[in-house]
């Protein structure tokens, strides 16, 4: 019997990964055609346009359920890992992402945390500038695209900009679901077995 039955979510990573990825591509499809509809406004356009919206909106409803599926996992197995360390709730890593103004200071933190409840090896300024990089990158993106809708809607400038922060986004996050899952599957690892007890 060992210490702890946890194991670092490799798999769940993986496909959160793909699914992010697959949907960062779909986003820059869906914005060259919403752009191509706006600027011609025909039938085929509107049809190409919702087609290729739709494909976005699975998967990125995928990806948004797998990180979130990721994220709970992970944050169970660094609360194994430093039980003192301070971790939100199961219920709140998840719903603070769904509540206005909350979901654009909150979740990075609770990422933050996550991290470095995971591994005494967390790195305090590389791997918190990997997290703040990769939701500098995401809300920026949301904001290009809520403003860029209002002043200037069809703008390639905008849309370049917001489909190239949308996919540093993607990376980025990538990259913090990597570090933390191997942080987790090192710190699992090295949990000593307990022997049992023998018996006089």
């Amino acid at each position: 019997m060992t210490s702890t039955a946890r194991k670092a979510p490799w798999i769940l990573a993986r496909s959160t990964q793909a699914a992010i990825a697959a949907a960062a591509v779909a986003d820059v499809f869906r914005a060259a055609a919403a752009r191509d509809h706006h600027l011609r406004h025909t039938d085929a356009s509107l049809h190409k346009s919702g087609f290729i919206f739709m494909i976005f909106l699975y998967l990125m409803t995928l990806a948004i359920v797998l990180f979130l599926a990721w994220l709970a996992r992970s944050r169970r197995n660094a609360q194994e890992l430093s039980p003192q360390a301070s971790v939100p709730s199961r219920g709140w890593t998840i719903g603070a992402w769904f509540i206005p103004v909350v979901n654009f200071l909150v979740p990075r933190q609770f990422v933050l945390d996550i991290g470095r409840a995971s591994s005494a090896s967390w790195e305090q300024k590389r791997d918190t500038t990997l997290v703040n990089l990769w939701w500098v990158a995401w809300i920026t993106h949301a904001v290009v695209l809520v403003v860029g809708g209002r002043v200037a809607p069809g703008s390639m400038a905008l849309l370049v900009v917001a489909e190239a922060l949308m996919i540093a986004a993607a990376v980025l996050l990538g990259l913090v679901i990597e570090r933390i899952t191997a942080l987790q599957s090192a710190a699992l690892g090295a949990t000593v077995p307990v022997a049992p007890l023998t018996q006089a």
